[in-house]
């Protein structure tokens, strides 16, 4: 059996019958192969694998869709797998030390020019580029617009676009819409999370914010933790939270009870696994949505994707700390002004300001690649408390959109696009 690299793929000038994309946990679904006598099927196939020729796929957010983007069971599958290549450290993001998030253009509060845009809440204009090695070999960087007004415009706070390359020539593979693609991936960590350290027998979920960070939350902790059939959830507005409400009834069917809370308070207390999801101003962490110790049962899961903050209980040393990516926060800690948790409001970061402070040391803070690859512990005891905070990085999407861009080869989906027959410099 011959592999061909994602070069050799996109250069085929047919599709052969017998090239089969796939994903998963099992290392012999871990590739994407010609089986057979590969010299032989592609010659008869006309395969100019050493052409200048370059084609790519686009693919909008109905093929995606049509690709799989949505399935919460298989994003999780994936995301687990990339953590176990981050924790060999098999991949690379930009910066100095290959840990950052990513690089961001940023707005004065005055501009002499009435055209520049104003740094307003949510206002990022970011490139987030990676390599990622182990089954995918893929590098791929996601351009990231977010701009709270466009909601008025009737358009999402964020607007995405991911392009996937060949990791050894730098072509490109695939150029795709990416909302559902950063959507899919942000929740799936939560649900690795849940997967290792949430209590086997999690019922209830506590969630702020019911839009769609929430709703991919919440469908990755259905996937790992079945018993689910309650979810508390506190939001902005009715109309969200009605739309939220319909989601649920139509796709989890299983859930019992759906129990619209008004504090912070009734969302944590009593909740197997708690995530807070919302969006809002940054400056001010005594402002954003606190977690208070007396609010946790024992055993309690929280994952924590958005703005957060935590108070002296949930401080203290017996609460376990996780991190999707050590290094990812150390990154952002080195690149913003102090205390980080100011500029960058995930808990995380404010456990870096802690380790700072003197009130933590890093060797009390763990990682979930750690723990995905057997080499630190899971969940220990039922009544241990876990706090996860989940940065985003771009590596996910990497893993993601790979997997997305297989399925889309194997299925025949995308349009097809030509960069050049001949480079015309070269």
């Amino acid at each position: 059996m011959q592999t061909l690299c994602h070069a050799d793929v996109a250069n085929i000038q047919y599709r052969p019958t017998n090239v089969t994309y796939f994903y998963g946990h099992s290392p012999a679904r871990r590739s994407h192969c010609v089986n057979g006598n590969t010299e032989n099927k592609i010659e008869r196939g006309k395969a100019m694998t050493n052409s200048t020729r370059i084609d790519f796929i686009y693919l909008s957010e109905q093929d995606m869709i049509r690709a799989g983007v949505t399935d919460m069971s298989a994003c999780v599958d994936t995301m687990e797998e990339m953590f176990g290549l981050l924790y060999r450290g098999d991949y690379r993001m930009a910066g100095a030390n290959n840990d950052s998030h990513g690089a961001m253009v940023t707005f004065p509060e005055n501009s002499p020019f009435p055209t520049m845009p104003k740094p307003t809440a949510d206002r990022r204009l970011m490139a987030m580029p990676a390599y990622l090695g182990g089954s995918f070999c893929t590098a791929g960087v996601k351009w990231y617009g977010s701009n709270i007004a466009n909601r008025e415009k009737g358009l999402p706070r964020s607007i995405l676009m991911f392009t996937l390359s060949d990791a050894n020539t730098g072509a490109p593979l695939a150029h795709m819409s990416a909302n559902l693609l950063s959507a899919y991936r942000t929740g799936a960590v939560p649900g690795v999370g849940a997967r290792h350290l949430a209590r086997k027998d999690s019922r209830v979920i506590g969630l702020l914010g019911p839009g769609v960070m929430g709703k991919t939350s919440v469908s990755a902790f259905i996937a790992v933790c079945p018993q689910i059939d309650t979810i508390k959830v506190k939001g902005r507005g009715q109309h969200s939270l009605d739309n939220f409400i319909t989601w649920v009834q139509t796709t989890y069917p299983q859930i019992k009870h759906i129990n619209v809370v008004d504090t912070l308070e009734a969302v944590v207390r009593d909740s197997d696994i708690v995530t807070y999801c919302s969006s809002g101003e940054v400056g001010t962490p005594e402002s954003y949505p606190l977690v208070k110790r007396e609010w946790v049962k024992p055993g309690a899961f929280l994952a924590m994707p958005a703005l957060c903050n935590i108070d002296a209980g949930m401080e203290q040393s017996d609460v376990r700390k996780v991190l999707d990516n050590t290094r990812l926060y150390q990154a952002w800690f080195e690149e913003v002004p102090k205390p980080a948790h100011k500029t960058i409001p995930v808990i995380g970061v404010r456990f870096m300001d802690m380790i700072a402070e003197g009130k933590l040391t890093t060797e009390q803070l763990e990682d979930i690649g750690k723990i995905v690859a057997g080499d630190a512990p899971g969940r220990q005891c039922d009544d241990e408390i876990i706090i996860m905070s989940v940065g985003g990085m771009p590596v996910e999407d990497v893993a993601w959109g790979t997997v997305i861009y297989r399925n889309a080869l194997a299925k025949d989906i995308g349009v097809k696009l030509n960069l050049w027959e001949t480079p015309v410099l070269s």
